[in-house]
């Protein structure tokens, strides 16, 4: 029994340190064979490296077929032949090698082999198999360890990145950098028009940020944009206007610059002259985005006459597609006023005196009444498209205050509402029937419903 259970603890030892072994033996294409010694006290008996004679047996050579066959204890293994321990017998067992390069040999040849052998005590082969153990007994720490070793490799600072870039000849520049350049390629009197106009999108694009913009104002670009609205090249307009639209929206302090260096009045005189559709529609742009939240600056558009440029283009030839801007500006400014009065009335924000006085003072409603506006919103009825349609029932109502007697005497306006009432109904319920219970054209229908009861 106690020669069976060493027998067995041979074979686990074995097996479990093919791992740590196996590197050694195929570094030498298996031309090494493995000795275990038994451990005697002190004295440990080597097999290959004494003086003593070698056993005949111990260098017989095995001769392995693309099967697997058992080896026997001192048969010697040819390079390149796959060993492997069979767990049911406890016996070793070889078969050809399929690795390319692996010659075959034909029965009865001798092929080269180095006789050495490694040789490992048991002592040696417990400590092996301790150490194994060690390391694959606690996967989660090895991982971590695998994982801080990698991600030490993988990750480093930006100021490394730097260094390492400048090495390999990479620039890296900050945004400002870039908006330096951008806008002395734009002032160069050398560069052409194309030039220009591709430094003012690049300049779009970066402006978007709120730093950049304001950045644009510390540079004196702003001031080179607003100028640009004066060019006579019209993409160099359209350009300029974008770039003004991007750099003032959500952004009070470069509306207030934009406003102090003249950019209204310019833009109004974009949008006067005859000037084609797109440069036009980068002016609304740059004008509705600096009325957004300005009180001062819309207070100074009715007074530059804006509302009366916004109804010359509204009824130009060919003007279709602005009308909707101009209604969507309008019906913004509207609710837009209503919205911060009623805030401060609530107390729900905490908008200053001044802002809320400035928003009072604001003489929109009465201003579009005087100049037609309750007559000419309600042509975009006509139109067969459904977003036209709904942003006039919804300016429509926001006028509702100062044109209802109006409304009441367009007997053109009360046929079309009883029209579209009527063309929605019935695409409402083709709605709910699809299981839309809050569908788009249910919450037409519920405008139209509410600007009928209004007119009544």
């Amino acid at each position: 029994m106690i020669a069976n259970k060493i027998s067995v603890l041979k074979l686990a030892l074995i097996f479990c340190c093919l791992n740590l072994l196996l590197s050694r033996c195929y570094s030498e294409q298996f031309s090494t064979a493995v000795t275990v010694r038994e451990d005697d006290g002190d004295q440990q008996k080597e097999d290959h490296d004494s003086d003593q004679t070698e056993d005949p047996e111990d260098l017989e050579v095995f001769y392995p077929t693309a099967e697997w066959q058992t080896l026997k204890p001192g048969q010697a293994v040819p390079a390149g032949s796959h060993v492997r321990l069979n767990l049911q017998t406890g016996e070793r067992e070889v078969k050809l090698g399929e690795e390319e390069g692996v010659k075959h040999w034909k029965q009865g040849e001798r092929p080269e082999m180095n006789k050495q052998s490694a040789s490992f005590s048991t002592t040696e082969l417990k400590e092996a198999l301790k150490k194994f153990k060690a390391e694959n007994d606690d996967p989660v720490k090895k991982n971590t360890e695998q994982a801080e070793e990698s991600g030490g490799s993988q990750f480093r600072s930006v100021d490394e990145l730097k260094r390492e870039m400048e090495t390999m000849n990479f620039l890296v520049e900050t945004d400002e950098q870039i908006m330096r350049k951008l806008l002395a390629q734009f002032n160069s009197t050398s560069g052409t028009v194309d030039q220009r106009v591709s430094a003012l999108l690049e300049l779009e694009y970066l402006v978007h940020q709120v730093d950049n913009a304001k950045n644009l104002v510390s540079m004196g670009g702003m001031k080179l944009v607003t100028d640009a609205l004066n060019s006579t090249d019209i993409r160099l307009q359209e350009s300029a206007a974008f770039v003004l639209g991007s750099a003032v929206s959500s952004n009070p302090s470069v509306q207030v610059e934009a406003l102090e260096g003249g950019a209204l009045q310019k833009l109004l005189t974009l949008l006067t002259a005859p000037h084609p559709v797109p440069v036009k529609k980068k002016a609304l742009f740059a004008v509705a985005c600096l009325l957004h939240h300005f009180p001062f600056a819309q207070s100074h558009f009715v007074k530059l006459g804006g509302l009366q440029v916004l109804g010359e283009l509204f009824q130009e030839q060919g003007s279709d597609s602005l009308r909707l801007r101009v209604i969507t500006m309008l019906y913004d400014m509207i609710t837009e006023k209503e919205l911060v009065l009623q805030a401060g009335v609530d107390g729900g924000e905490s908008w200053s005196d001044q802002y809320l006085q400035q928003y009072a003072e604001l003489s929109l409603q009465p201003t579009l009444t005087e100049l037609g506006w309750c007559r000419l919103v309600p042509e975009l009825l006509v139109s067969p498209d459904h977003d036209q349609r709904e942003k006039a029932l919804r300016t429509l109502l926001a006028m509702m205050p100062d044109c209802r007697p109006q409304y009441q005497q367009n007997p053109a306006l009360l046929a079309s509402l009883r029209t579209l009432r009527e063309e929605y109904s019935a695409l409402s319920l083709s709605e709910q029937n699809q299981g839309e219970t809050d569908g788009y054209f249910g919450e037409i229908l519920a405008l139209l419903d509410s600007l009928v009861l209004k007119t009544h």
